[in-house]
């Protein structure tokens, strides 16, 4: 007979959420694990004692969480999904009649708290992790991405323009009460053409130094080989690499070097750590972290770096010999190259080393050896012996494994963050806002890495478990009792063949054990 459902809305209904969301439910599990109730504290000065209520403070930053969880970039849209799920309703403590916040609160109490409250959490969820046994703190695996801004290449104007528009607005502010004038802003959506430009030369190239975004300005323009170039922020990550646990997350702009940052994240990371009494032994990184700063840094905080030097690099000159007692180069003709000066290029400096014009001037290997000048000049950084030490290091079966272990580490990590925690773009504005996204991006990430490491632990309790040995003990017993009655009534049965009876019991008692 078919069936046919008919179905009538109920007016009453008794309804519990907790009766509904599953115990093996991530946010369940999310929300007997962690605490959020620091966030009181913490947040209180940020109100007054009069006034409406604001949102909760927890519920403002389990909403933020959700956002990163299930890959929204929108609070619109973590409203429209958090008010359509049960298991995130019981995570944020909300009834299925009860009104969420509006979207627009989110926006505003992210842009009130400062960053140090994000922190607060993310270490939170650090020191859990580190409580499971799911951080080693000895090795960190560090590397860097761009995060798309929220601001578009076609709005970039020029700096003088920019500050022009500042100071007429601050003019108009000053005059407002004499009259009415446009803002300054109409005048910001394109260029306005130099005297060059205007005399019929090609417009000049737009960089960071010269051009600017009005509505996000710390958004630097950066590109990768092959990619078109975009308005980004740089994301420095460091990764445990025991069990790829995040330890430190920190938004840079996006003109400035791997090897810039290194220091900053060196020292960060090993805060995260000492909090919890780890402390860092080795770093391993990609070569765009090879920079003087970083080799300092490095060995300022005695840290075993493993970083692949830049292709410039050269640790032997051909036919060429040092003279570290005398701090000067022999060339193959026996002549000397005295050091002249240092010389800066960008965070590095450089000694320079140069010969005589009259030595250069009779040498037969003038056209293969000397400039257009006349000499021959060499470069060489001013911590060389760490760049030595570091090929050296690089070239030893351990730094081959390191290299390996770094992009096995951290790249599926950064990955992750990028295509499954909503940090593929801020939609925020400002350098602390983005950092603000990142932090909770990599909160989102070790949360998961935490439930899953919590749901691992009680698998290997049910297998190490004796209740199950006990239980298949039980089994065999009954099993065995089972076939000593079927054996009973047998002979009653057949009580006349008695061989034939203490054979089959032989076999039923074998074949039960």
């Amino acid at each position: 007979m078919q069936g046919k459902k008919d179905y009538q809305e109920k007016l009453f209904i008794r309804f519990q959420l907790s009766d509904y969301v599953p115990q093996d439910n991530f946010y369940r599990q999310l929300k007997s694990i962690l605490d959020f109730s620091f966030l009181y504290a913490s947040t209180s000065k940020y109100y007054g004692t009069e006034g409406q209520k604001s949102i909760d403070p927890v519920v403002f930053l389990k909403l933020m969480l959700v956002g990163y969880l299930e890959n929204l970039n929108s609070d619109r849209r973590i409203i429209t999904t958090s008010r359509m799920r049960m298991d995130i309703l019981y995570f944020i403590g909300y009834d299925l009649d009860e009104e969420l916040p509006w979207h627009s609160t989110l926006s505003r109490t992210r842009q009130l708290y400062g960053e140090e409250q994000f922190l607060t959490l993310f270490k939170v969820v650090l020191k859990q992790c580190i409580a499971k046994g799911l951080v080693s703190g000895k090795r960190q695996a560090i590397d860097s991405v761009f995060v798309k801004a929220n601001a578009a290449m076609s709005s970039m104007v020029s700096r003088e323009i920019l500050e022009d528009a500042t100071t007429y607005s601050k003019e108009l502010e000053s005059n407002s009460g004499e009259q009415d004038s446009p803002t300054a802003e109409k005048g910001l959506k394109k260029d306005q053409p130099s005297k060059k430009q205007q005399a019929g030369d090609k417009p000049a190239k737009r960089t960071n130094k010269t051009h600017v975004s009005p509505s996000d300005p710390d958004a630097r323009m950066s590109y990768k080989p092959g990619k078109v170039t975009k308005l980004n922020y740089l994301g420095q990550v460091s990764v445990d690499t025991a069990h790829h646990v995040i330890t430190h997350i920190q938004a840079f702009h996006a003109d400035q070097g791997d090897g810039q940052c290194l220091p900053e994240v060196l020292e960060n990371v090993a805060s995260n750590l000492a909090e919890n009494s780890l402390d860092i032994q080795e770093v391993t990184c990609d070569a765009g972290y090879s920079s003087e700063l970083a080799l300092r840094a490095l060995t300022d905080r005695n840290i075993q770096g493993y970083i692949p030097n830049a292709s410039g690099y050269r640790e032997n000159r051909h036919g060429f010999i040092y003279n570290a007692e005398k701090d000067h180069y022999s060339c193959p003709n026996g002549k000397y190259l005295t050091f002249r000066h240092l010389k800066k290029k960008g965070d590095n400096t450089h000694k320079i080393y140069k010969s005589a014009v009259s030595d250069c001037r009779n040498c037969p290997l003038k056209n293969s050896c000397a400039n257009s000048v006349g000499y021959k000049a060499i470069e060489d950084s001013i911590s060389k012996s760490l760049y030595d030490q570091m090929e050296q290091r690089m070239r030893t079966q351990k730094g081959k494994l390191m290299r390996r272990l770094r992009s096995s580490t951290v790249e599926p990590v950064l990955g992750t963050l990028i295509n499954f925690t909503a940090m593929n773009q801020v939609y925020t504005k400002g350098i602390s806002l983005a950092g603000k996204c990142m932090i909770m991006a990599a909160v989102a990430y070790n949360l998961k890495k935490l439930i899953n490491g919590i749901l691992d632990d009680r698998k290997k309790s049910i297998k190490k478990s004796p209740d199950k040995g006990f239980q298949r003990l039980k089994n065999k017993l009954f099993a065995l009792l089972n076939n000593v009655l079927t054996l009973i009534c047998y002979f009653k049965l057949n009580d006349k063949n008695k061989w034939l009876n203490n054979h089959l019991l032989c076999k039923l008692i074998y074949s039960a054990i």
